[in-house]
């Protein structure tokens, strides 16, 4: 099994509860698939670097997770047939990247602790 990372923008029309049950229906994607799902991280609303649908904020969310390749394939057209998903990308993680990812989730669980 291969480490991946997927990032998503979802649409900035949605509610709260609507970006959460979108998120869940991917997350579910790869779970009914046999995937792990390592990290998963919601960073909110943010402004994008340039307008996609004429639309300039979305929420972005990323998934860390380890499955089989044939996922990827599977989780990506569910990508693009959901309209609420305006860009996606995924990339599997060298050991380099692993590395990167584990010190980047511990230093965020040491921030979460004393906050």
């Amino acid at each position: 099994m291969n480490q991946y990372e997927t990032v998503f923008i979802l649409t900035p029309v949605l509610s709260d509860d609507q970006m959460k049950e979108t998120v869940a229906k991917f997350k579910k994607i790869l779970t009914d698939n046999g995937a792990e799902i390592v990290n998963e991280e919601t960073w909110g609303l943010k402004k994008m670097a340039y307008a996609i649908q004429k639309k300039s904020t979305g929420f972005y969310c990323l998934l860390e997770f380890k499955a089989e390749p044939t996922i990827v394939d599977k989780l990506e057209t569910g990508f693009r047939r959901d309209e609420k998903v305006i860009r996606f990308i995924t990339v599997k993680e060298d050991k380099h990247m692993v590395a990167y990812s584990e010190k980047r989730r511990a230093k965020l669980g040491k921030k979460e602790e004393e906050a």
